[in-house]
């Protein structure tokens, strides 16, 4: 089957208002950006968004929140986003912070048809008793907290129930496709990108590099067809757009 679309505008063009989205990327790496600006140029708004992070220098998922377009996150980082803490601390954005190799697990066990599973990070914390703030009202104080978690010992130990994550759509970033969907990711874009597709009921992936099926050695596909719906090829100008966080040098 042949999954490749002619362009982002029309990858996305179903994603409706009130979405829910699992987005890949890990800083500003992987970051499906294309797709993320053609969301932003349809106006679709109250999105649902799980992400490890929500965008950093007003690049990726932070075009969609700048723009208000955004109504939950739930991600495990928030790093120097400004306008992510503003918003949040303001009562505008409902947040979820989860541990990162919770979520992690969180997408891939969804994308694996496992609805639930216990890990024993967060055990003891707000992260399994509840309380933590999902959103403030605006004066500091909390309008919505988490409700606490099913805890259960297993050989002596705790351990807190998790639910697998699925969302309607999912965006990801892949260095190497082919138009059955097959994906191969480049070193830290792998990080949260496959383990995003895998959660999402209609994924799409935009590539740098679309080839045809066969051109990738089948060991070496990171991300089966299978979990991929739409595939959309990168011009080499959006392939070659990559931005740098924190540029350093050594002496």
């Amino acid at each position: 089957m042949d999954k490749v679309v002619a362009t982002a505008l029309e990858a996305v063009a179903d994603v409706p208002n009130g979405a829910t989205l699992a987005v890949g990327g890990f800083g500003l790496s992987g970051v499906p950006n294309v797709l993320i600006e053609a969301l932003y140029e349809r106006g679709v708004g109250g999105l649902g968004v799980v992400s490890n992070n929500c965008g950093a220098m007003e690049s990726g998922l932070a075009v969609l929140l700048s723009a208000g377009r955004i109504a939950r996150v739930t991600g495990s980082y928030i790093g120097a986003n400004k306008e992510f803490a503003r918003q949040y601390l303001a009562g505008e954005l409902e947040v979820e912070m989860i541990p990162q190799g919770t979520l992690a697990e969180r997408l891939r066990a969804g994308g694996a048809g496992i609805p639930a599973f216990y890990t024993p990070a967060g055990v003891g914390t707000q992260v399994a008793d509840g309380g933590l703030p999902w959103r403030y009202d605006g004066s500091g104080g909390v309008a919505l907290a988490s409700p606490p978690k099913e805890v259960r010992e297993f050989d002596g130990t705790e351990y807190v129930l998790e639910r697998g994550i699925r969302t309607d759509f999912a965006l990801v970033r892949a260095a190497k496709g082919d138009r059955h969907g097959n994906l191969v990711f480049s070193r830290s874009t792998r990080n949260f990108n496959p383990l995003a597709a895998m959660a999402g009921r209609v994924t799409i992936a935009e590539v740098e590099e679309l080839v045809e099926p066969g051109g990738i050695d089948p060991d070496a596909v990171h991300l089966p067809g299978i979990f991929v719906q739409r595939v959309v090829a990168l011009t080499p100008e959006q392939a070659a757009a990559k931005m740098i966080e924190k540029r350093t040098v050594s002496g």
